[in-house]
C-alpha cells in the first residue's frame, strides 16, 4: 500500500509540472490569437481612414492602440519563449534518463548474451541438470535455468520499450526547438512592427503639434460632445432611480406595513443579484479592440490638457458590427446625440448598460432583452468605425473591463 502511495505521488510530481505548462501554453497561444486579431482589425481600419489632416487625431489613437497590443503580444511570445526552453530543458533531462537506462540495460543483457553463449550447447544445460543429487537440486537448477531465460526475455522487452520511448522523446525534443525557432523569428519580425508603429506615432504627434489650434478646435467639439454625452446618461438613470422609488413608494403605502415591497421591485432586486454575481463573466457586446479605456485621461499630444472622464471603453470594431445585450435587462430609452448617433440604454435592476454611436436599433423602450440578443448595428461616425459601451451601478459608473469576460 506504501509503495502503491510512493508509485502515485511521485506521478503526481512529474506530471503535474507538464499539465501546468501545456495549460499555460494555451492560455498564452488563446491570447497571442486575440492580440493578432485586434491588430488586424486596427489595420483594416487604418487602411480605411482618410489620409486628411482631420483623420490624424484618429489615426494616432489606432496606432497607439496597435503600439499597446504589440507590445503585450511581444511579451506574450517571450513568455511562450521561455515556456518552450523550460520544456526543452526538461526534454533533454529525460532524454539522458533514459539514454543512460538503455545504456545500462544493453550493458547487462549483452553479459547475460555472452554467459549464454558460452554454454549454448543444449547438452551441458541437460547435464547441470541431470548430474543434481537429488530431485530437489535438479527442480532448483531448472528453475534457475528458466529464470535466466525469463530474464533475458524480460531484458530484451524492456530495451525495446526504453528504444521506442528514448525516439518519442527525441522527436519531441526536434519539435520543440522547431517551435522555439519560430517563436524567435516571430519575436524578431514583432520588434521591427514595434519600432515602425512607434515611428508613425511620433511623425503623427509632430504633425499634430505644428497646428495646436486647428486640433484643439476639433478637441474641443469631442469634449463637448462626451459631455453632454455623461450628463444625458446621468439624468436618464436619475429619471430612472426617482420613478422606481416612487413606485416603490406607491407599493408600499398600499401594501401596508405587510405588504413590503411590489412584485417589480422584487423583480429588479434579483436582477441586480443576477447581474453583480457575474463580475468579471459578461460577454463583451461587440468584437473588436479597445481604443480608449475607463477614467481620466491626459491628451496624447497636448499632455497638459486633461480630456473629460471617459465613463466607457471605447472599441475599434468591423464596418456594420452588431451590438450584443450583455445581460438579461429592459431597454429605458433610445436617445440620439452629437457624435454618438443613436444610444440604447438598458436597466438591469441597479445596473445599466450603454450602447451607444449605432446607426440601426432593433428594440424600443420598454423592451425586454436577453443575453447576446442583437440591439443594433455600429454606424460609421466621421470614417470611424468605434463602438461606445458603459456600464453603471446606479448614478455610479464602473469600469467595463472589470465586468466584462477577459
Amino acid at each position: 500500500m506504501r509503495r502503491a502511495l510512493h508509485i502515485l505521488i511521485l506521478a503526481l510530481v512529474v506530471c503535474l509540472p507538464a499539465y501546468g505548462q501545456k495549460t499555460s501554453m494555451k492560455k498564452l497561444e488563446s491570447q497571442r490569437a486575440q492580440l493578432e486579431k485586434d491588430i488586424a482589425l486596427i489595420n483594416r481600419q487604418l487602411a480605411q481612414n482618410s489620409k486628411n489632416s482631420s483623420a490624424a487625431m484618429n489615426t494616432l489613437t489606432l496606432v497607439r492602440s496597435k503600439i499597446s497590443a504589440r507590445e503585450k503580444l511581444i511579451a506574450g511570445c517571450d513568455q511562450t519563449l521561455r515556456l518552450l526552453n523550460d520544456s526543452i530543458g526538461v526534454c533533454q533531462g529525460e532524454i539522458n534518463r533514459l539514454q543512460a537506462r538503455y545504456d545500462t540495460l544493453s550493458l547487462y543483457y549483452g553479459r547475460l548474451i555472452r554467459g549464454s553463449y558460452k554454454n549454448r550447447d543444449s547438452r551441458m544445460w541437460y547435464m547441470y541438470v541431470l548430474s543434481s543429487e537429488s530431485m530437489g537440486q535438479a527442480f532448483r537448477r531448472f528453475g534457475y535455468l528458466r529464470s535466466l531465460s525469463a530474464q533475458m526475455s524480460g531484458q530484451a522487452l524492456k530495451i525495446r520499450e526504453t528504444s521506442a520511448r528514448l525516439e518519442v522523446e527525441k522527436e519531441r525534443l526536434t519539435t520543440l526547438r522547431n517551435d522555439a525557432d519560430e517563436m524567435r523569428r516571430k519575436v524578431v519580425k514583432e520588434r521591427a512592427s514595434l519600432q515602425d508603429e512607434e515611428a508613425e506615432s511620433s511623425r503623427l504627434v509632430n504633425q499634430l503639434s505644428k497646428d495646436r489650434k486647428k486640433y484643439q478646435q476639433q478637441l474641443q467639439e469631442k469634449n463637448r460632445q462626451k459631455e453632454a454625452l455623461n450628463r444625458k446618461i446621468a439624468d436618464l438613470i436619475r429619471a430612472q432611480q426617482e420613478a422606481a422609488a416612487k413606485a416603490a413608494g406607491k407599493g408600499k403605502a398600499k401594501g401596508g406595513k405587510a405588504g413590503g415591497k411590489t412584485t417589480s421591485t422584487e423583480i429588479d432586486a434579483k436582477l441586480s443579484g443576477e447581474f453583480a454575481a457575474n463580475k468579471g463573466r459578461l460577454p463583451w457586446p461587440v468584437e473588436g479592440a479597445v481604443v480608449e479605456r475607463f477614467g481620466k485621461h491626459k491628451h496624447p499630444v497636448y499632455t497638459n490638457v486633461d480630456l473629460p472622464q471617459n465613463n466607457g471603453v471605447t472599441l475599434a470594431v468591423k464596418r456594420g458590427a452588431e451590438a450584443k445585450a450583455v445581460f438579461n435587462g429592459t431597454v429605458t430609452q433610445i436617445v440620439v446625440l452629437p457624435g454618438y448617433n443613436q444610444c440604447v440604454l438598458v436597466s438591469h435592476g441597479e445596473y445599466f448598460t450603454l450602447y451607444s454611436k449605432l446607426k440601426t436599433v432593433n428594440v424600443k423602450a420598454g423592451d425586454k432583452v436577453v443575453t447576446g440578443q442583437a440591439v443594433g448595428t455600429v454606424d460609421t461616425i466621421g470614417g470611424e468605425d468605434q463602438f461606445h459601451f458603459e456600464l453603471w451601478k446606479g448614478s455610479t459608473p464602473q469600469n467595463p473591463e472589470n465586468w466584462l469576460r477577459n
